[in-house]
């Protein structure tokens, strides 16, 4: 395994274990920061979405315009991957049932109740089944983790945190139901840890089952369609996400903000 690879995995880790931080938030923190989510999800969305526009894409249609030796084609390519990419993430939507939402939003306010036996097993059933949507939804986040990283650390890093503020919330969803369920803060911290490990389990399948057939065009096709999919989570999950924390300019002013943060670093290390 070389340093490159090792790092790469290392940043999936490091992404998939922030809903644990979410889960450790929702039971010592007194109040939601609402302000501070929105602003947070809103400049995730803006670093996935310039990195996924401006150094995915572009490099991926770069390199495959030379592999294929024709613009067209390469062009072609390129927006296949890329909508792939979408089709793919929005697959992975569609087989996730609506009544249990694994982004819908929970506070901190809704700990330190009393439980109500009634809804205990309905509380339990949605904890579980949230934290199985939440790891089918980071499987494929793990992968853009790692393929980012592999194509530049310096992406890879940015893509990393990008995808653990995006995680903080989801750990939130998790745990206050099961929480709820079991009085058990414990079950529900790691319940809401495991849902995120899915994380470096996508990592680890890219590194063993797809770098083995990863040639030149395979791999910037890679590129494009983890892309398509980091688009469509910041479009579908992130940015809508920020908007019903209840501060829509804050997320848009956190979106700008996560563009021009990555467009500044990229000028600096190019």
């Amino acid at each position: 395994m070389t340093a490159e690879v090792g790092h790469a995995l290392l940043l999936s880790l490091m992404a998939g274990c922030a809903t644990g931080i979410g889960s450790a938030i929702a039971f010592f923190a007194r109040k939601t920061n609402t302000k501070f989510l929105s602003f947070s999800l809103g400049l995730s969305a803006g670093v996935m979405i310039y990195i996924s526009f401006m150094e995915l894409l572009y490099n991926a249609r770069q390199q495959l315009d030379l592999i294929t030796g024709d613009p067209s084609q390469g062009g072609l390519i390129t927006a296949a991957a890329f909508f792939g990419g979408i089709f793919v993430a929005g697959l992975i939507d569609k087989f996730i049932p609506d009544t249990e939402n694994p982004h819908e939003l929970h506070s901190v306010e809704e700990i330190g109740g009393a439980l109500n036996p009634e809804h205990t097993h309905r509380l339990r059933r949605m904890g579980i089944v949230t934290a199985l949507a939440i790891a089918i939804h980071n499987f494929p986040e793990g992968i853009a983790t790692f393929v980012s990283a592999l194509d530049s650390a310096q992406v890879g890093v940015a893509v990393a945190v990008a995808v653990a503020i995006h995680n903080i919330p989801e750990g939130i969803a998790v745990s206050v139901p099961i929480y709820f369920s079991t009085g058990s803060r414990k079950k529900a911290f790691w319940f809401s840890f495991a849902s995120g490990l899915a994380e470096p389990v996508g990592a680890v399948f890219a590194y063993l089952l797809l770098m083995p057939f990863l040639t030149p065009l395979l791999m910037e096709c890679t590129f494009a369609v983890v892309a398509g999919i980091m688009v469509y989570i910041s479009l579908d999950e992130l940015l809508p996400a920020a908007h019903q924390y209840g501060h829509s300019h804050l997320a848009i002013y956190g979106l700008v903000a996560g563009m021009a943060v990555m467009a500044l670093s990229l000028l600096l290390l190019a």
